[in-house]
């Protein structure tokens, strides 16, 4: 039996609950609705840039509602660096850039413990260069 005599909240899958309690904690955000502010954010411009398999497989792996954040988005034709990525998320926001790369740190922390290291090293390959830094790992390059 429900209580229905609590006020109305967002209700959440706990995979996303959970989703959210990391980024609070990497990001350490005062309060859930700061980490929940920073996975939009992150999510959405993450969906403007990735496509392909690695998109659906990325978005398969999520939690649903971060899911539907990250497919929501239309991918750009023209894909931006990694600090190219941190500064349109910046003036999307009005944050200063700072703030936005620690919150794009955060948030794909969290992104990169539900996708694997198979499909992270997958993702890295799509992106162009500047992501791994943001996913907390070393640059990849290719011998010429």
């Amino acid at each position: 039996m429900s209580d229905h005599s609590t006020p109305l909240q967002q209700s959440y899958g706990t995979a996303y609950e959970h989703l959210l309690e990391k980024v609070r904690y990497d990001g350490a955000y005062p309060t859930r609705q700061k980490a929940e502010e920073a996975v939009h954010l992150v999510l959405s411009g993450l969906g403007r840039q990735l496509t392909g398999d690695e998109r659906v497989e990325l978005a398969a792996r999520l939690p649903v509602e971060a899911a539907c954040i990250l497919t929501a988005q239309i991918p750009d034709p023209q894909p931006l660096g990694g600090w190219a990525f941190v500064k349109d998320l910046a003036a999307r926001t009005g944050a200063s850039l700072a703030t936005t790369r620690w919150d794009t740190g955060a948030v794909f922390s969290a992104v990169a413990a539900h996708a694997g290291p198979d499909l992270l090293t997958r993702i890295l390959r799509q992106l162009p260069s500047g992501y791994a830094l943001l996913f907390g790992r070393a640059e990849l390059t290719q011998a010429a």
